[in-house]
């Protein structure tokens, strides 16, 4: 089972939001995976296999070393939840 973990700024609606839509992607994809969402300073000690976040959060993740990133410019923009999920999966 993958962990996917959903990140944002504050940890509260941005990142619940995106959860959602990324619930909806694994769904359709029948991925085997446990979502989940919480604050960037959380993230910091947090393990996870693909990291989930909007574009300015997703460079700082980056800047912790994280791996496996879907940077997204629209948060709810499913297809490129699942375009993005697809070439981590496959790499």
């Amino acid at each position: 089972m993958k962990k996917i973990l959903v990140v944002c700024g504050n940890g509260l609606g941005t990142s619940l939001m995106m959860e959602m839509a990324v619930k909806d992607v694994v769904k359709k994809m029948a991925l085997d995976a446990e979502v989940d969402h919480e604050d960037l300073s959380s993230a910091t000690g947090s393990q996870a296999d693909i990291w989930v976040a909007a574009a300015d959060v997703a460079t700082q993740l980056q800047e912790m070393g994280k791996e496996n990133i879907i940077s997204l410019i629209n948060i709810f923009d499913k297809a490129s939840i699942e375009e993005q999920l697809n070439t981590i999966l496959k790499g």
